[in-house]
């Protein structure tokens, strides 16, 4: 593998939702140029089939692999669940591979407190099952609760956030049976952290609701820091790129990274 420190970091996930991941890795790694990549135009990808999925995610990998990036990191749930295996066959001893998923795995089957925790996120995610049984292979002690919100990206996605419609799409959701009685709900979207306050409010708090985009963006500081890969260069240049644009989804990117950023519209397809 190049060594290289200052080669950059791919972030990707099907829309601009993986911005929440980017910008986590941004304030724990202020050093490190990124580029991400929002495949825009096949969002959303919780709907797609498992060989979509890969397709798609595949496509991507090779993209960034040829930008020189030293790791991807898979920002997209769906993506994590379906098309890891095969994005860390693509990338091969080139470039590092980090998903959403692993790290979160980690994270809940090493605190005790833990009995029973509910994962909600889009259908692709929850269907894989991948959640339920990572925990389960790790800690067989806890019981897991899945369910699919599929409304929630597009709800998100079409800026219906703090207002009377989400919370009732919200309330809907966390009100299902297969919810009751847990100790901590992971957001198994990278979506759902612009949601995560009301979220909390509707379980008046009493429930851990667990964020991956900081725990991701540790796992792979203590992953570049163990390859010695850190980079110590100052005021990095990032790229953000999507596969279709719209004034919206600019507009909606600042929600995401918490600042202006420029959307570049490049074709993978062609």
């Amino acid at each position: 593998m190049n060594k290289s420190t200052d080669r950059p970091i791919g972030v990707f996930d099907s829309g601009v939702g993986g911005l929440t991941v980017a910008n986590a890795i941004r304030q724990v790694l202020p050093n490190e140029r990124l580029i991400y990549f929002g495949d825009t135009a096949h969002l959303p990808y919780g709907d797609k089939s498992k060989e979509t999925i890969i397709g798609y995610s595949a496509r991507i990998a090779q993209y960034l692999l040829e930008q020189q990036c030293k790791v991807i990191v898979v920002a997209c749930n769906t993506a994590s669940a379906n098309a890891y295996e095969t994005i860390v066959s693509e990338a091969g001893n080139k470039a590092l591979v980090v998903d959403v998923i692993n790290p979160v795995v980690e994270y809940v089957t090493d605190r005790t407190k833990y009995k029973r925790i509910g994962v909600i996120g889009t259908k692709g995610t929850i269907n894989s099952g991948t959640y339920v049984g990572k925990i389960i292979a790790r800690n067989p002690h806890i019981s897991v609760a899945s369910l699919a919100t599929p409304m929630l990206v597009p709800m998100i996605e079409e800026g219906f956030i703090f207002d009377d419609i989400s919370n009732a799409i919200i309330r809907s959701y966390l009100s299902k049976p297969e919810l009751t009685q847990i100790d901590a709900l992971i957001l198994g979207c990278t979506h759902y952290p612009i949601i995560k306050n009301q979220i909390n409010k509707f379980f008046n708090f009493g429930v851990d609701v667990i964020d991956s985009s900081r725990i991701v963006a540790n796992h792979l500081r203590n992953l570049l820091i163990t390859n010695d890969q850190l980079n110590q260069n100052q005021h990095p240049t990032h790229r953000f790129l999507v596969s279709d644009f719209t004034d919206y989804f600019q507009v909606i990117s600042k929600l995401f990274f918490e600042e202006d950023i420029v959307l570049e519209k490049i074709n993978l397809w062609k």
